[in-house]
């Protein structure tokens, strides 16, 4: 392949020194011929894998050269406006979607505005609404109407993984509604056994959270809550039964009270280890689980219950407002939204938004993606708990680590976190 690989700590180097000096970049970045392009998924990864071949069937189709630099996730994220907002941006790259990421830089007209090109390709088409909400924003920066600024070429979402051989063992099938799921923790925790792999130190207990609300909500619950188009009611139905059942769950032991010190890595290990035979979380895991669980089988399913789950579309390919060679970044965007490449994410463990089913080859892949598929299909995925506010991550952690411990009361922790996302919604919306 003739693209050129740029990696690590000297790339990253090279491009800061660059903005603060003001000094212009190599001869090929305002070539017609060559598009840059960042991306910080690994190489071995499923987005990594299906994008090097989409350089590939790039370079081959159009004669053009990719300049090509990995990034760090956290390089983009903390360089983003100071560097699209110099002649050094890239034609394209792969950036976080939400309010605080890709709504604040198209608020600042540092990306393309994308309307024209998506309705020419029809990506629109391929991509369900729930999809599409992070991809568009309104001139406040805020997700789910406006402009497209971004087109996202795969999903993610969080489910349940159990240990098929643990349920064997106990005589468990797979629940199909709230009380069976109960039953079966019950059920393990009668044979001494804590069943769920928790995190309050990260994640994973605050996706658990949401998706216990989510069971009583619909979609204006989660407008409200994601998008600021209503009042959110922090002592209603659907955060009191989260709370609760959470409060609920650690005491009967489902729960251990030790996760309010467990950080994700930690559960997801504890449950490719066995300790644990169900743990909640997102389909960023399962390539990890497929390629290092072989103590015992293993399978997926969504929440019982819920006709939603948290989840999105994922990071999205943006366009700067100060990109040299646009058509050449859209044109890429194309290829890897073709079945070709979507099967290549979804035969090495990602969610491809346009896949053909009859692509995918891997028997757990193809179980991943129906799960999702069938999300998508009755408008299923609701976003992620801390996307409100910028802070909101670490003050719903904070929270349940006290719910956890039995610092504070379900009614005080929801009263807490009612008035920290407040004052974060009011922070952004005035």
């Amino acid at each position: 392949m003739k693209h050129t690989r740029l990696v690590g700590a000297a790339a990253a180097i090279a491009a800061a020194a660059l903005v603060l000096t003001g000094c212009s970049g190599s001869g090929d970045s305002g070539d017609d011929n060559v598009l840059r392009l960042w991306h910080y998924e690994g190489a071995d990864s499923a987005m990594g894998i299906a994008w090097d071949q989409a350089i590939t069937t790039f370079e081959k189709e159009t004669g053009a050269t990719v300049e090509f630099e990995e990034k760090s996730f956290e390089q983009i994220r903390s360089t983003a406006s100071q560097v699209l907002n110099s002649d050094e941006a890239p034609d394209i790259l792969e950036y976080n979607k939400g309010n605080a990421t890709a709504g604040l830089l198209s608020s600042q007209g540092l990306l393309t505005n994308l309307d024209d090109v998506v309705a020419e390709h029809g990506w629109d088409d391929r991509l369900s609404p729930s999809l599409q909400t992070t991809a568009r924003y309104d001139e406040r920066g805020i997700m789910g109407s406006g402009s497209w600024y971004g087109v996202p070429n795969y999903g993610e979402f969080v489910e349940v993984y159990y240990n098929k051989d643990a349920f064997d063992a106990a005589g468990l099938e797979i629940p199909t509604t709230i009380d069976e799921f109960e039953s079966v923790l019950q059920a393990f925790t009668a044979q001494g056994v804590t069943p769920l792999a928790e995190s309050a130190a990260e994640y994973p207990l605050g996706q658990l959270w949401y998706q216990l609300a989510l069971s009583k909500a619909d979609r204006s619950f989660v407008d409200d809550y994601q998008l600021y188009t209503g009042d959110v009611d922090w002592q209603g139905p659907e955060i009191s039964y989260a709370t609760e059942t959470i409060k609920d769950w650690t005491d009967k032991g489902y729960i251990s009270t030790d996760a309010s010190g467990i950080k994700a890595e930690d559960a997801g290990v504890e449950f490719i280890n066995g300790d644990y035979p169900i743990f909640f979380s997102g389909s960023w895991w399962h390539n990890r689980f497929a390629t290092e669980i072989d103590g015992f089988e293993w399978g997926t399913f969504l929440f019982p219950g819920a006709e939603m789950s948290p989840g999105s579309a994922g990071n999205m390919w943006v366009v700067p407002e100060n990109a040299k060679n646009k058509e050449l970044a859209y044109e890429f965007i194309d290829i890897t939204m073709r079945p070709e490449i979507q099967a290549l994410i979804g035969n090495n463990g990602g969610v491809p938004v346009a896949a053909d089913p009859a692509d995918i080859t891997d028997e757990k892949s193809a179980e991943l993606i129906a799960n999702f598929n069938a999300l998508t299909e009755r408008d299923g995925i609701a976003f992620y708990p801390d996307w409100p506010t910028p802070t909101f991550y670490d003050q719903l952690n904070a929270g349940l680590q006290e719910l956890v411990n039995g610092t504070k009361s379900p009614a005080e922790v929801q009263q807490q976190l009612g008035e920290q996302y407040q004052a974060g919604v009011d922070d952004i919306v005035g």
